[in-house]
């Protein structure tokens, strides 16, 4: 039986890279019955785009999408900054596929305001070359992640997060985090805001916040790369899905095959040295 969902938001999907759990966020979409999907930027990585890179998994998500909106689901795409070719096709719509910079919405009398974040990312507006060159760096770390969980599923540990614990270890990172966090909810309490959901920063978050201007329900849906996340709306009430618990429910788990990896770092490393 599917849960039934009045909203669901997704962001920083990456698809076409090899850091996408793809398989993941398509068991997720199996189990839910949403009336509402809003896709919160980065969903396809058009940054790094390996045309002869997008495995039958990520081609699957796209096609689990279309086949909701057939069914009658409202699907809004929030352009980030890994699609951000997309923003000039800005207010196109299709069918129940709507293609937006950014959204309002009223939730059962509440004003909630999405979009992707990146507006509020220096690096990736000033030197965006930069910020390209450390993607390719993250899906390095990422790759060599999995097979570090591999190793430790296999032995009966706990899967670990190095880019994580990088992201904790690092001032600037934690600094970079907060500030994001207190710039988006500012501006949304000087205009009247509810809620404000974000993703881009890839760390799964809901926090109420508090100024001297009033206070506002943060809220960030992480990532399907790292963190794999979801936020719900459902009843009036805000849940963050954690892919890991869900996990732990599915009778069949699927672990990380090692055949599948190191043909990924082959053709990674292949690419790599192609193009010098």
């Amino acid at each position: 039986m599917k849960r039934k969902i009045d909203l669901v938001v997704l962001s920083d999907i990456h698809l076409g890279t090899f850091g996408c759990h793809a398989q993941e966020l398509l068991n997720y979409l199996k189990s839910i019955a949403p009336e509402k999907i809003i896709l919160n930027g980065d969903i396809i990585d058009i940054w790094q785009f390996r045309k002869n890179y997008f495995p039958k998994t990520h081609l699957e998500i796209i096609r689990t999408l279309i086949e909701f909106s057939m069914s009658g689901t409202e699907i809004v795409y929030i352009t980030g900054n890994h699609d951000e070719m997309l923003r000039k096709l800005s207010d196109f719509e299709i069918g129940n596929i709507k293609l937006v910079d950014k959204l309002i919405l009223n939730l059962d009398g509440k004003k909630a305001w999405f979009f992707h974040g990146d507006v509020f990312d220096i690096s990736v507006q000033n030197a965006k070359w930069i910020a390209k060159l450390g993607g390719w760096g993250y899906d390095m770390l990422i790759l060599g992640n999995r097979f570090l969980n591999f190793i430790l599923m296999k032995l009966g540990r706990e899967k670990y997060s190095l880019s994580k614990k990088i992201k904790n270890s690092v001032k600037k990172a934690v600094k970079f985090i907060d500030d994001f966090e207190k710039t988006a909810t500012d501006l949304a309490i000087e205009n009247g805001y509810h809620y404000v959901i974000c993703g881009h920063i890839h760390q799964p978050q809901i926090s109420r916040k508090v100024n001297k201007n009033g206070t506002c329900l943060y809220l960030n849906s992480g990532d399907w790369v790292e963190n794999l996340t979801a936020l719900e709306y459902h009843n009036k009430r805000w849940n963050l899905f954690q892919y890991s618990h869900f996990e732990k429910e599915l009778e069949d788990n699927s672990p990380i095959n090692l055949v599948d990896f190191v043909n990924e770092f082959k053709d990674f490393a292949g690419k790599k040295i192609k193009n010098g």
